[in-house]
C-alpha cells in the first residue's frame, strides 16, 4: 500500500498486515502481533480465515507459503504477521439515531420488541419472516437501542447485491450515524464507522469488533455450510456481543440451534404468490439445440408487449446465452433486457439498470434469488425442476413477486420438464406459510 496506518482507530477491531502499520503503532502496548501463516508438517494454517491448506498447493518457494483460500482479501504469506488492536467504541452520542418515520404493523412490532430484548440480554436470535415481511424495518429499533448505547453494529449478507440494496435503506433510516459499505468491489477506502454493512467475506478482516452482528439471508450461498465464513461471523463479534440471524427460509439446523421469532405474513397483509407450473417436456434437451419452449417464448413476448417488468431465472450460466439468442431472434423491437450472473464484471451496473427501469427484464441465475427488490415484477423460472433450484431458492425467487403494497400480487410461472421433489416441496412451503398467514388474519 502507498501509505502506513498511523492511527489506532483505523485498526480497532480488525486484522491488518503488520507491514501496513507505522512503527509507532507496532510498538503500541495494546497491539497484538501474530503469525499470518503457521507452518505444520503437511499443511499450513491461516490465522485470518482459519483455513488449512496443503503445503504443496500453497508453496511460493522452498520455505515460504501463502493462503490461497483468502487471497482475494490480499495475499498473506508465512513471512508476514497480522496485527490486531482492541475495539474502542469511539462514537459520538446520538439521542435519537433512528430517522425513519415509518410505522410497523402490530406483528412486525412484536418481532421488533423481541429483537430489542435479545440485544439487551446479549442473546442470539433467529428472525424467521416470510419474503417481503419487512425484516430490515424490524431490525431498526434494535439497532437504534445499540447505537444509543454507543455500541458498534454490523449488518452482513453473503450477497453483494443485498448489501448494495441495504446500504441506502440504512442510510435513510439512520441519517446521523456514521456508516460504511464494504464488499469485494468497493473502491472506498476503509474508515472506522459505528454501523458497517458488508458481505460475510469482509468479516474475515475483523476480530471482536462488533457488539451486534446482524446476518441477513443467513441460509444463502456462500455463507451457508461454509466453516470459514461461519468462523468469521463468530470471531467478528465481541465475547459480550450477540447476533441476529434473519431469513425467510431457515434450515432445520438453524431452527434447532437458535431461539426464534416468527412472522408468517407480509407487511401489507397479502399472501405469498403461489408458483404456477407449465409442463414443457424435453425442454432441457431442446435448449442444447438452441430452442426454447414455445409457451415460454410466447409469455416473454406478451410481457414485453404489455410493458410488464419481470425476471427470468435459468438453472445454468450457459443457459443465459441460449435464452438471450432465441429472444433476440423472436423479438423485433429494441432490446430491453440484459443477462447477469455472479461472475459478470458488469453485474452491479446491470442490476442498477433494472432498478432504474433502464431495462424491462433481466435473465439471470440464482444470484438474484433473494435480497433484491424490483417493484411490481413477475417471475419466470425456466427449468424449475432442475437441481440448481433448491426448495429455498424457489421460495425465495417466488418471494420477489408482490412485495409492494401498490402491487401485492403477481405471477410466478415455472416451466418444468416433469414434477420434481423440489418444486412440490416449495409449493407446499408457500401454501403452509399462507395457511399460517390466513390464521393470523382470522
Amino acid at each position: 500500500m502507498s501509505y502506513l496506518i498511523d492511527n489506532e482507530i483505523e485498526i480497532a477491531g480488525r486484522f491488518v498486515p503488520a507491514d501496513d502499520l507505522a512503527e509507532r503503532l507496532l510498538q503500541h502496548h495494546k497491539i497484538d502481533l501474530v503469525p499470518a501463516i503457521t507452518i505444520h508438517k503437511a499443511y499450513i494454517h491461516c490465522t485470518r480465515c482459519g483455513s488449512d491448506c496443503e503445503k504443496s498447493a500453497a508453496r511460493i518457494s522452498d520455505t515460504i507459503y501463502y493462503c490461497f483460500e483468502c487471497v482475494n482479501l490480499g495475499r498473506l504469506d508465512s513471512t508476514m504477521k497480522l496485527a490486531a488492536f482492541p475495539e474502542i467504541n469511539q462514537f459520538k452520542e446520538i439521542d435519537f439515531p433512528l430517522t425513519w418515520k415509518g410505522k410497523l404493523t402490530e406483528l412486525q412490532q412484536q418481532c421488533s420488541n423481541q429483537v430489542v430484548q435479545a440485544f439487551k440480554k446479549q442473546q442470539d436470535l433467529l428472525l424467521w419472516a416470510v419474503t417481503g415481511a419487512g425484516k430490515t424495518e424490524i431490525s431498526f429499533a434494535g439497532i437504534e437501542w445499540a447505537l444509543q448505547q454507543q455500541l458498534r453494529v454490523a449488518i452482513a449478507s453473503p450477497r453483494v447485491d443485498v448489501c448494495v440494496e441495504l446500504f441506502p435503506r440504512y442510510q435513510e433510516a439512520f441519517q446521523d450515524t456514521s456508516m460504511i459499505l464494504l464488499h469485494g468491489k468497493s473502491t472506498e477506502k476503509y474508515q472506522y464507522r459505528q454501523l458497517t454493512i458488508c458481505t460475510t467475506h469482509q468479516l474475515l478482516r475483523f476480530k471482536q469488533a462488533f457488539d451486534i452482528l446482524i446476518l441477513d439471508e443467513v441460509d444463502a450461498f456462500p455463507f451457508a455450510n461454509n466453516p470459514m465464513l461461519e468462523m468469521a461471523a463468530k470471531r467478528a463479534v465481541k465475547v459480550t456481543g450477540c447476533r441476529l440471524l434473519m431469513t425467510a427460509t431457515p434450515s432445520k439446523d438453524l431452527l434447532q440451534h437458535y431461539q426464534t421469532t416468527y412472522l408468517p405474513l407480509r407487511f401489507h397483509r397479502h399472501l405469498l404468490p403461489q408458483m404456477k407450473l407449465h409442463l414443457c417436456f424435453n425442454w432441457n434437451i431442446k435448449i442444447y439445440q438452441g430452442k426454447l419452449p414455445a409457451k415460454f417464448v410466447r409469455m416473454v413476448l406478451q410481457k414485453i408487449k404489455m410493458g410488464q417488468r419481470f425476471l427470468i431465472f435459468v438453472p445454468r450460466i450457459k443457459d443465459l446465452a441460449v435464452v438471450d439468442r432465441v429472444l433476440s431472434k423472436k423479438y423485433q423491437g429494441k432490446r430491453c433486457w440484459e443477462t447477469v450472473y455472479a461472475g459478470d464484471e458488469q453485474r452491479m451496473e446491470k442490476v442498477q439498470m433494472m432498478r432504474s427501469e433502464q431495462v424491462q427484464f433481466l435473465i439471470t441465475t440464482t444470484i438474484l434469488e433473494r435480497g433484491v427488490t424490483f417493484p411490481g415484477i413477475d417471475v419466470m423460472i425456466l427449468g424449475a425442476d432442475e437441481r440448481s433450484f433448491s426448495v429455498a431458492s424457489l421460495v425465495q425467487i417466488a418471494g420477489r413477486v408482490g412485495r409492494k403494497a401498490t402491487r401485492p400480487f403477481g405471477n410466478v410461472d415455472c416451466f418444468i420438464g416433469g414434477y420434481s421433489k423440489n418444486v412440490t416441496l416449495a409449493r407446499q412451503q408457500i401454501a403452509e406459510m399462507n395457511r399460517r398467514g390466513r390464521k393470523i388474519e382470522g
